[in-house]
Protein backbone atom coordinates (compact mmCIF):
# COMPACT_ATOMS: atom_id res chain seq x y z
CA UNK A 1 0.00 0.00 0.00
CA UNK A 2 1.10 2.97 -0.90
CA UNK A 3 2.60 5.69 1.58
CA UNK A 4 0.24 8.03 1.05
CA UNK A 5 -2.76 5.93 0.58
CA UNK A 6 -4.77 7.67 3.69
CA UNK A 7 -4.01 11.24 2.26
CA UNK A 8 -5.56 10.06 -1.64
CA UNK A 9 -8.56 8.98 0.22
CA UNK A 10 -11.74 11.07 -0.43
CA UNK A 11 -14.26 7.99 0.40
CA UNK A 12 -16.76 7.28 1.49
CA UNK A 13 -19.36 7.85 -1.40
CA UNK A 14 -22.28 10.59 -0.99
CA UNK A 15 -25.63 8.77 0.11
CA UNK A 16 -28.92 9.34 -0.24
CA UNK A 17 -30.91 9.26 2.72
CA UNK A 18 -34.12 7.80 3.46
CA UNK A 19 -36.17 8.28 6.33
CA UNK A 20 -38.33 5.83 7.72
CA UNK A 21 -41.11 5.74 10.47
CA UNK A 22 -41.84 2.55 11.70
CA UNK A 23 -43.86 0.84 14.61
CA UNK A 24 -42.30 0.06 18.03
CA UNK A 25 -42.24 -3.74 17.26
CA UNK A 26 -40.52 -3.33 13.69
CA UNK A 27 -38.83 -6.59 13.90
CA UNK A 28 -37.78 -6.67 9.96
CA UNK A 29 -35.27 -3.66 9.78
CA UNK A 30 -32.66 -5.91 7.72
CA UNK A 31 -34.91 -6.97 5.16
CA UNK A 32 -36.00 -3.25 4.44
CA UNK A 33 -31.99 -2.94 3.52
CA UNK A 34 -32.36 -5.42 0.92
CA UNK A 35 -34.45 -3.35 -1.62
CA UNK A 36 -31.99 -0.61 -0.89
CA UNK A 37 -29.34 0.15 -3.60
CA UNK A 38 -25.76 0.88 -2.33
CA UNK A 39 -25.78 4.75 -2.33
CA UNK A 40 -28.79 4.92 -0.21
CA UNK A 41 -28.57 4.94 3.43
CA UNK A 42 -32.00 4.69 5.85
CA UNK A 43 -32.96 6.40 8.72
CA UNK A 44 -34.67 4.24 11.10
CA UNK A 45 -36.95 5.62 13.77
CA UNK A 46 -40.09 4.15 15.54
CA UNK A 47 -43.35 5.36 16.74
CA UNK A 48 -43.90 5.24 21.07
CA UNK A 49 -44.13 1.85 22.74
CA UNK A 50 -48.40 1.04 23.00
CA UNK A 51 -49.63 -1.51 25.63
CA UNK A 52 -52.51 -2.89 23.32
CA UNK A 53 -52.84 -6.19 21.07
CA UNK A 54 -52.24 -6.25 16.90
CA UNK A 55 -55.77 -4.88 16.90
CA UNK A 56 -57.71 -2.27 14.76
CA UNK A 57 -56.87 -0.12 18.40
CA UNK A 58 -53.68 -0.62 18.39
CA UNK A 59 -53.49 0.73 14.55
CA UNK A 60 -54.87 3.56 14.95
CA UNK A 61 -52.67 4.55 18.15
CA UNK A 62 -49.16 3.76 16.01
CA UNK A 63 -50.85 6.47 13.37
CA UNK A 64 -51.29 8.83 15.65
CA UNK A 65 -51.34 12.11 14.20
CA UNK A 66 -49.19 13.66 16.85
CA UNK A 67 -47.17 10.03 16.86
CA UNK A 68 -45.94 10.24 13.68
CA UNK A 69 -45.34 14.02 13.29
CA UNK A 70 -43.01 13.60 16.34
CA UNK A 71 -40.96 10.73 14.55
CA UNK A 72 -40.88 12.18 11.35
CA UNK A 73 -38.93 15.22 13.22
CA UNK A 74 -36.82 12.47 14.76
CA UNK A 75 -35.51 11.82 11.12
CA UNK A 76 -35.00 15.33 9.78
CA UNK A 77 -31.34 15.77 10.78
CA UNK A 78 -29.61 13.82 8.52
CA UNK A 79 -31.67 15.31 5.38
CA UNK A 80 -33.32 12.60 3.98
CA UNK A 81 -35.16 13.06 0.32
CA UNK A 82 -38.69 11.00 1.82
CA UNK A 83 -39.83 9.79 4.53
CA UNK A 84 -41.61 6.25 4.76
CA UNK A 85 -44.46 5.03 6.97
CA UNK A 86 -44.00 1.60 6.88
CA UNK A 87 -46.81 0.29 8.54
CA UNK A 88 -49.45 -1.78 6.49
CA UNK A 89 -52.25 -1.57 9.01
CA UNK A 90 -51.42 2.02 10.45
CA UNK A 91 -52.00 3.35 7.00
CA UNK A 92 -55.24 1.54 6.42
CA UNK A 93 -56.90 1.79 9.22
CA UNK A 94 -59.08 4.73 8.90
CA UNK A 95 -59.30 4.61 5.18
CA UNK A 96 -57.99 6.54 2.03
CA UNK A 97 -59.02 9.99 4.17
CA UNK A 98 -56.46 8.63 7.07
CA UNK A 99 -53.55 7.55 4.67
CA UNK A 100 -53.89 10.84 3.19
CA UNK A 101 -53.84 12.90 6.10
CA UNK A 102 -50.79 10.38 7.23
CA UNK A 103 -48.67 12.16 4.15
CA UNK A 104 -50.20 15.28 5.23
CA UNK A 105 -48.91 14.59 8.65
CA UNK A 106 -45.30 14.22 7.63
CA UNK A 107 -44.82 17.12 4.95
CA UNK A 108 -45.67 19.50 8.01
CA UNK A 109 -43.28 18.11 9.71
CA UNK A 110 -40.46 18.89 7.15
CA UNK A 111 -40.55 16.13 4.87
CA UNK A 112 -39.64 16.58 1.84
CA UNK A 113 -41.63 14.01 0.53
CA UNK A 114 -43.86 11.31 2.17
CA UNK A 115 -45.30 7.96 1.57
CA UNK A 116 -47.18 5.46 3.09
CA UNK A 117 -47.16 1.66 3.13
CA UNK A 118 -50.74 1.67 1.48
CA UNK A 119 -50.12 4.41 -0.38
CA UNK A 120 -47.47 2.71 -1.79
CA UNK A 121 -49.32 -0.54 -2.78
CA UNK A 122 -52.38 1.63 -4.22
CA UNK A 123 -49.11 2.87 -6.41
CA UNK A 124 -47.82 -0.17 -7.00
CA UNK A 125 -51.25 -2.11 -8.14
CA UNK A 126 -51.58 0.54 -10.50
CA UNK A 127 -48.54 0.82 -12.08
CA UNK A 128 -49.12 -2.96 -12.61
CA UNK A 129 -52.46 -2.61 -14.35
CA UNK A 130 -53.90 -4.75 -11.79
CA UNK A 131 -57.62 -4.11 -9.76
CA UNK A 132 -58.28 -7.65 -8.84
CA UNK A 133 -56.12 -8.77 -6.39
CA UNK A 134 -56.25 -11.72 -3.14
CA UNK A 135 -54.74 -10.70 0.29
CA UNK A 136 -53.12 -12.75 2.66
CA UNK A 137 -52.48 -11.39 6.15
CA UNK A 138 -51.62 -11.88 9.71
CA UNK A 139 -54.06 -10.31 11.30
CA UNK A 140 -57.10 -10.73 12.90
CA UNK A 141 -60.66 -10.53 10.67
CA UNK A 142 -61.94 -6.88 11.58
CA UNK A 143 -57.90 -5.65 10.88
CA UNK A 144 -58.22 -7.58 7.16
CA UNK A 145 -61.43 -5.91 6.88
CA UNK A 146 -60.46 -2.39 7.08
CA UNK A 147 -57.25 -3.51 4.43
CA UNK A 148 -60.44 -4.75 1.89
CA UNK A 149 -62.09 -1.54 2.82
CA UNK A 150 -59.53 0.67 1.96
CA UNK A 151 -58.94 -0.90 -1.22
CA UNK A 152 -62.50 -0.68 -2.42
CA UNK A 153 -62.43 3.40 -1.68
CA UNK A 154 -58.92 3.20 -4.68
CA UNK A 155 -61.74 0.92 -6.67
CA UNK A 156 -59.49 -2.66 -5.82
CA UNK A 157 -61.73 -5.64 -5.70
CA UNK A 158 -60.21 -7.74 -3.13
CA UNK A 159 -61.72 -11.55 -4.16
CA UNK A 160 -60.57 -13.15 -1.44
CA UNK A 161 -58.74 -12.61 2.28
CA UNK A 162 -57.37 -15.07 4.46
CA UNK A 163 -55.36 -14.25 7.73
CA UNK A 164 -53.80 -16.00 10.43
CA UNK A 165 -55.49 -13.88 13.09
CA UNK A 166 -52.37 -13.02 14.97
CA UNK A 167 -52.21 -10.42 18.21
CA UNK A 168 -48.93 -10.24 18.48
CA UNK A 169 -45.31 -11.49 17.72
CA UNK A 170 -45.84 -11.12 13.94
CA UNK A 171 -41.90 -11.01 12.65
CA UNK A 172 -41.90 -14.64 14.63
CA UNK A 173 -44.08 -16.29 11.57
CA UNK A 174 -41.99 -17.99 9.11
CA UNK A 175 -41.47 -18.47 5.79
CA UNK A 176 -43.54 -21.87 5.69
CA UNK A 177 -46.10 -19.92 7.17
CA UNK A 178 -46.75 -17.10 4.81
CA UNK A 179 -46.55 -19.65 2.07
CA UNK A 180 -49.08 -21.44 3.37
CA UNK A 181 -52.09 -18.60 3.54
CA UNK A 182 -50.82 -17.18 0.64
CA UNK A 183 -51.48 -20.53 -1.32
CA UNK A 184 -54.62 -20.63 0.61
CA UNK A 185 -55.97 -17.26 -0.24
CA UNK A 186 -54.73 -17.63 -4.00
CA UNK A 187 -57.39 -17.66 -6.60
CA UNK A 188 -57.53 -17.35 -10.30
CA UNK A 189 -59.44 -14.65 -10.94
CA UNK A 190 -57.38 -12.58 -8.86
CA UNK A 191 -54.82 -10.76 -10.91
CA UNK A 192 -51.79 -10.37 -8.31
CA UNK A 193 -51.10 -11.40 -4.94
CA UNK A 194 -50.80 -8.86 -1.57
CA UNK A 195 -48.79 -10.11 1.47
CA UNK A 196 -49.69 -7.38 4.25
CA UNK A 197 -47.91 -6.28 7.50
CA UNK A 198 -44.27 -5.09 7.50
CA UNK A 199 -43.39 -6.92 10.46
CA UNK A 200 -43.57 -10.37 8.37
CA UNK A 201 -40.99 -11.64 6.56
CA UNK A 202 -41.56 -12.10 2.41
CA UNK A 203 -38.16 -11.31 0.69
CA UNK A 204 -36.95 -14.55 -0.25
CA UNK A 205 -40.12 -16.08 -1.14
CA UNK A 206 -41.47 -13.21 -3.68
CA UNK A 207 -39.58 -14.72 -6.95
CA UNK A 208 -40.57 -18.06 -6.11
CA UNK A 209 -44.43 -17.73 -5.47
CA UNK A 210 -44.90 -15.44 -8.39
CA UNK A 211 -43.21 -18.66 -10.14
CA UNK A 212 -45.47 -20.81 -8.29
CA UNK A 213 -48.81 -18.79 -8.73
CA UNK A 214 -48.11 -17.28 -12.30
CA UNK A 215 -48.57 -13.58 -10.98
CA UNK A 216 -47.85 -10.79 -9.42
CA UNK A 217 -47.16 -10.64 -5.46
CA UNK A 218 -46.45 -7.91 -3.62
CA UNK A 219 -45.57 -7.51 -0.07
CA UNK A 220 -46.13 -4.42 2.55
CA UNK A 221 -42.24 -4.19 2.74
CA UNK A 222 -41.71 -4.43 -0.87
CA UNK A 223 -44.12 -1.58 -1.94
CA UNK A 224 -42.70 0.45 0.91
CA UNK A 225 -39.56 0.28 -0.13
CA UNK A 226 -40.11 0.51 -3.69
CA UNK A 227 -42.36 3.89 -3.54
CA UNK A 228 -40.06 5.30 -1.39
CA UNK A 229 -36.83 4.87 -3.46
CA UNK A 230 -39.44 5.70 -6.63
CA UNK A 231 -39.97 9.06 -5.04
CA UNK A 232 -36.75 9.90 -5.30
CA UNK A 233 -35.52 8.34 -8.12
CA UNK A 234 -33.98 5.38 -7.60
CA UNK A 235 -34.45 1.52 -8.30
CA UNK A 236 -34.94 -1.00 -5.78
CA UNK A 237 -32.88 -4.10 -5.28
CA UNK A 238 -34.86 -7.33 -6.15
CA UNK A 239 -34.24 -9.04 -9.66
CA UNK A 240 -36.22 -12.05 -9.47
CA UNK A 241 -39.66 -9.60 -8.16
CA UNK A 242 -42.18 -8.46 -11.06
CA UNK A 243 -42.69 -5.00 -9.59
CA UNK A 244 -39.43 -3.99 -9.76
CA UNK A 245 -38.86 -5.47 -13.33
CA UNK A 246 -41.87 -4.03 -14.72
CA UNK A 247 -40.76 -0.90 -13.17
CA UNK A 248 -37.17 -0.77 -14.66
CA UNK A 249 -38.07 -2.26 -17.96
CA UNK A 250 -40.60 0.57 -18.42
CA UNK A 251 -37.96 2.60 -17.12
CA UNK A 252 -35.19 1.24 -19.64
Amino acid sequence: MPDDFLGAVSGPAPQRGVGVVAPFDLAMDRELWRWVPDEVTLYLTRTAFVPVPMTVEMASLISDEAAVHSATRDLLSPEPEVVAYACASGSFVDGAAGERNLITVMREAGAPAAVTTSGALVQALHALGTRRIAIATPYVENVTERLVGFLGEHDIEVVTSVGLGLLGQIWKVNYRQVVDIVRSADRPEADAMFISCTNLPTYDIIGPLEQELGKPVLTANQVTMWGALRAIGMPAVAPQQRLVQALDESAA
